[in-house]
Order: structure tokens, then C-alpha cells, then sequence
């Protein structure tokens, strides 16, 4: 596979659009400045395009593999892993004092970007230790803190998320895996976990997981449920390691794609564990580590839309088939004008979507580093909003365009062998972890815009539409015309939005029938919004990435913001619709 991270263009959305200058103004990032994010993209372009991607198809052919000792990775993956944990890459965002370098998120979400766009296999493993981190620093005693943070921060041992069983998809609340206490104040765990991504591995000499259980005097329902740190190999006071712990893989999933990584079934048998915060507190415990990955799979949409547009160009440019203007003989099909607007399609939301993840991390950093406490709440209640649309609509997207890169390629891009067809599979599951996108929609529409009555969707609504009016004050034909098109889908999401804050309140079933729709409007315009930032900042650059920054911007809003004001009746009419056809097509009475 060849993998080049667009690192100009990153680099000019981290600073110019996502606001990563403004994070560096706090002064909170130690020694790291912005003259330092184009040096760190670089390094990192090399460890996905000369390390990582090399590895991406044949770890798709030969998978992982379950033995009498264990799984082991696909050929090459030590050796990868090894370069990612000794360049410190894991502990770009992370303090100091657990031995990371205290960058901004929203730099380490480019560096994972370029990982996942590369081997998105690979790339999870590192992903799920991100949120073990996370996790721990929230609401691991010091102790543990002490004891298990180094390892992790510096990628000496990885992290995973055990939430799912074989009885309890999405229902966290259905879980039966027990904790019974021990005298010496540790708990015996039992039960079985599925799902598990990097369950097991021989990368590092010890995985540290995280596992959702219950106690015995537990209360019923997601109530009881608590969360417990179980290690792979017991940790000894001074840090050493001591005996196995009593878990293991028993089963390794087959899966339509990401063969390279292990998704183990993990069976508890009395494993030793000790208590992380409250007890019966686990599952919000637990989404400190989800709200980290729903962001970082959002980027995994991003990744893989890349990688399905730069393997979709390449074969275009080098595919001769049917006549051109101008071209002699047979011409390659980037010639064709659907091929074109397919690319440019492909190239135009990997961009909004890209922008849209990097906004939400610098969120996340405003939120602990603003310069007061109204700042820090505002970006609060910014990463809160934009976290469920980062990750379902990046997620959709990669999807979709993974998709086209298939139709693209035409018949070929359907053949297993193709790396169009792996992206393609590959990015199936990213709109199902971490709670499905359909969950993501619901908690955008009752968490993030009816709680506080549209008032955070309000205030990202006025930055759209500011953003249209310095896009019309440019006086340049073409921006003019992307502000008409963000105004009236601002207005759109407007009305979608009152809709929604009023439906919830007094029908929360027809309102939720809408969410999903309502999630994809709200991508759009917010997506838009972006884009044209883009393209009104790159007024003061020079060549390709003014003229390409331009062309996206001015794609998107005549393609998807075009079409917005016509999705709004769908949002509002399609719980009705719902309602009226439950009897007849499903046999449910309403």
C-alpha cells in the first residue's frame, strides 16, 4: 500500500482552522509551540507511510493468530509496534508526570490519523490504550496511577475495553461477569468478555484491561455495574511483574475486515482485579474511556477516507478506458467526469470530517486549559456537542467513501485482492464501536441538544453563520456564493433544531425517529461551515492549497449544503411515517 499523509494540508487545519495557535496562546503545552506541529506531522508521515502501510495488505491476508501461547499478530507487527512505542508517540497528549510530553489532543488525533490511514488494524491497538489512559488518570487511585500509567503513557503495555458479552450487546446493563471482593482488598473476576479488541498479543509484556463486572450486593440494571483494572500478568508493588493472571483468549472472531487485529472472546476465571473509583459507579467510569474513543474512531473514518482517495486517484490516473477531449487513444478514467466528481466527492468530506475531529480535540484541551472558568466551560460544552457528530458522521463518511473508492476501481475494486475492497471492509466496523451510530444520534438529540433547550447548537449555529458572512465579505464570486449556500443551510438546521428541542419534550419517540437524520444535517452544515473557513483562511496562502481549500469548500456547499434545506421535512415527517407503517410492515401496534 502507498500511504502519504496530506501533512500540508493538516498541518494548515490544525492551526488555521481548528484552532491549535490558540491552544499554544494558553501557554499550558510546556515547551511544544506551533513551529513544532509541521516537524511532528513529518516524523509521523514517515512511520505510516514507510512502517506502518507496507503492512496493511498482508496483515489483512494473514491475520492474526490464536495458539497454545496466545494470539499472535500478524508478521511485521512486533516490529512496527516497537517503532511506534519507541518514538513516544503514545504519550504526545499525555502530562508529563506520567512520562508523556503534554501536547495537544488535537495534534496526537493527526498523528492517529495518519496510523489508522495507514494500518488501521495496528492502529487500534494503540487507540484502545488511549482511552485505558484516559480512564485512569480520571479516576484511578494514586496508586494505580503510580503503578500502571508509565507503562501506558510510554506504550510499554497496552490497554483494552472490556464492556460486551454474549447476553448484552449495547445493553451494558444486562452484563452478568461477577467481582467478588478478596480479603486483601482485590476482587476474583468471572465471567467472559466478546468483542475485545487486541484482547490478547504479544507486542508488549503486559495488557492492562479494563472490566466492567458486578458485585455481589449490586443493584440491578447499568446501576450496579462497576469497573475493575485486571492485568494480563500481576504487577508487583515495585512495579515488577509478578505471575499470569487467570485470563485469557479462548476465541479469536472471523470478521469481514481489520483481520490483522485480534478481536478476542476473553474469558475471567477468578482473575485478580482491583476496583477503579466507586463501586456501582463503572459504567460512568467506563465512558470516560468511550467519549475518548468515539473521538479516535471518528479519525478512523478520516484515516480510511484518505487512504480509499489516494488508492481510488492513483488507479484513475493510471486506468485507460473510453475517449477524452484532447487525449489521444484510450484515456485514464480521471478524465471521465463522474470519475471526477466521485473523487472530488471522496476528497471533499474526508476534509470536513477531518476538520471536524481536529475542532472537537481542541475543544477537549480548551476545556481543561481555557483562561477561565467561562471558557473552559463553553469548550466543554463544545467537545460535548460536536463528540457524537465527530464520530458517527466521520464514520458514515468513511464508509461512503471507502464505497466509491470500490466504484471507482469498477469490477477490479470488487475482487478480495484489491486494497479498495480491504478499505471498504475495513471501515464497516467504525460505524458500530462505541456505542452504534444510531446511539450517537440519540445522544446528540437528547443529551447534547435538548438538555440545555438547543443552546449549544445556538451558539456553534452563530459561528456558522458568522463564518458565511466573512466568506461574503470577501467579495470574491466564489465565496459569495458557499455564504449563500451556509446561510440557508444554517437556517435549515435551524429550524430542525427548535423542532427537535420542542419534539423531545413532548414526544420523544417521533423525535427520535428524526435523529439519525437530524445527525446528518448537522454534520453537513457544521462540515460546511468548516470548509469554508478553510477556504476564506487560505486566502492569505500561496498555490495548491488556496486553489484546492477553494474548490472543496465551494463542492461541498453546492453538493451537500444544497441539499439541505430539503432534509429538514424528513427529520420532522419521518417519525410519523414510522409510527404509520409499524403495523403493517412489522406487525407492531403504536
Amino acid at each position: 500500500m502507498a500511504y502519504t499523509a496530506p501533512i500540508e494540508e493538516m498541518a494548515f487545519l490544525l492551526r488555521q482552522v481548528a484552532g491549535l495557535d490558540e491552544l499554544f496562546a494558553t501557554g499550558q503545552f510546556g515547551e511544544m509551540e506551533a513551529d513544532l506541529v509541521l516537524p511532528i506531522l513529518e516524523e509521523a508521515g514517515k512511520l505510516a507511510g514507510e512502517v506502518l502501510a507496507p503492512l496493511n495488505a498482508a496483515g489483512d491476508k494473514a491475520g492474526a493468530q490464536l495458539t497454545d501461547k496466545g494470539v499472535r499478530p500478524a508478521p511485521g507487527f512486533a516490529e512496527a509496534y516497537k517503532a511506534f512505542q519507541e518514538a513516544g508517540w503514545m504519550g504526545l497528549a499525555f502530562p508529563e508526570e506520567h512520562g508523556g510530553q503534554s501536547g495537544p489532543k488535537a495534534l496526537a488525533l493527526a498523528v492517529m490519523e495518519m496510523v489508522h490511514g495507514a494500518n488501521m488494524s495496528f492502529g487500534l491497538a494503540p487507540m484502545l490504550s488511549f482511552g485505558a489512559i484516559e480512564a485512569l488518570m480520571a479516576h484511578g487511585t494514586p496508586q494505580q496511577q503510580a503503578l500502571y500509567l508509565p507503562k501506558l503513557v510510554s506504550a510499554e503495555w497496552t490497554g483494552t475495553m472490556n464492556l460486551t458479552e454474549p447476553q448484552a450487546g449495547s445493553d451494558v446493563g444486562a452484563l452478568k461477569t461477577k467481582a467478588i471482593p478478596n480479603e486483601d482488598g482485590s476482587y476474583a473476576i468471572s465471567g467472559q468478555k466478546i468483542y475485545i479488541t487486541w484482547g490478547d498479543h504479544d507486542l508488549t509484556e503486559n495488557i492492562i484491561h479494563l472490566v466492567l463486572a458486578r458485585l455481589p450486593d449490586a443493584p440491578e440494571g447499568s446501576r450496579g455495574v462497576s469497573l475493575f483494572l485486571v492485568p494480563k500478568v500481576l504487577v508487583n508493588a515495585d512495579g515488577s511483574l509478578g505471575e499470569a493472571n487467570a485470563v485469557r483468549c479462548i476465541g479469536l472472531e472471523k470478521k469481514i475486515g481489520i483481520h490483522a487485529s485480534p478481536t478476542c472472546v476473553m474469558e475471567y476465571d477468578g482473575a485478580i482485579g482491583w476496583l477503579i473509583g466507586e463501586a456501582n459507579k463503572g459504567l460512568a467510569h467506563m465512558f470516560t474511556m468511550m467519549n475518548s474513543a468515539r473521538l479516535n474512531v471518528g479519525l478512523e473514518g478520516v484515516g480510511v477516507g484518505e487512504a480509499a482517495f489516494q488508492e481510488a486517484l492513483a488507479y484513475a490516473q493510471e486506468r485507460k478506458q473510453g475517449a477524452a477531449p484532447g487525449v489521444d487513444g484510450a484515456a485514464p478514467i480521471l478524465h471521465h467526469a463522474d470519475v471526477r466528481r466521485m473523487l472530488t466527492t471522496m476528497r471533499a468530506r474526508v476534509m470536513a470530517a477531518r476538520v471536524i475531529c481536529y475542532a472537537t480535540g481542541t475543544a477537549a484541551d480548551l476545556a481543561e486549559h481555557g483562561a477561565s472558568e467561562e471558557a473552559r466551560a463553553a469548550a466543554k460544552a463544545r467537545e460535548d456537542l460536536l463528540t457524537p457528530i465527530a464520530k458517527a458522521w466521520s464514520t458514515d463518511m468513511g464508509v461512503e467513501v471507502a464505497s466509491l473508492g470500490v466504484q471507482v476501481h469498477g469490477g477490479m475494486g470488487f475482487m478480495d485482492e484489491t486494497l479498495a475492497a480491504q478499505l471498504f471492509r475495513d471501515a464497516r466496523i467504525a460505524p458500530i464501536y462505541e456505542g452504534t451510530n444510531g446511539i450517537q444520534a440519540i445522544d446528540l438529540v437528547g443529551r447534547k441538544v435538548a438538555r440545555d433547550g438547543g443552546m449549544a447548537m445556538g451558539v456553534m449555529l452563530g459561528e456558522v453563520r458568522e463564518t458565511a458572512r466573512s466568506a461574503r465579505a470577501s467579495n470574491e464570486p466564489q465565496l459569495v456564493q458557499i455564504a449563500d449556500r451556509l446561510e440557508a443551510a444554517a437556517d435549515a438546521l435551524t429550524a430542525a433544531t427548535d423542532w427537535m428541542v420542542e419534539t423531545m419534550t413532548s414526544d420523544k419517540e417521533t423525535a427520535l425517529a428524526g435523529a439519525t437524520a437530524y445527525l446528518a444535517l448537522a454534520g453537513d452544515v457544521i462540515g460546511g461551515h468548516f470548509l469554508a473557513q478553510s477556504a476564506v483562511a487560505a486566502r492569505s496562502e500561496a498555490g495548491k492549497l488556496r486553489t484546492s481549500m477553494l474548490a472543496l469548500a465551494g463542492f461541498f456547499a453546492e453538493t451537500a449544503l444544497a441539499e439541505a434545506p430539503g432534509r429538514v421535512a424528513g427529520i420532522t415527517g419521518s417519525g410519523n411515517l414510522i409510527r404509520e407503517a409499524s403495523e403493517a410492515l412489522f406487525g407492531l401496534s403504536q
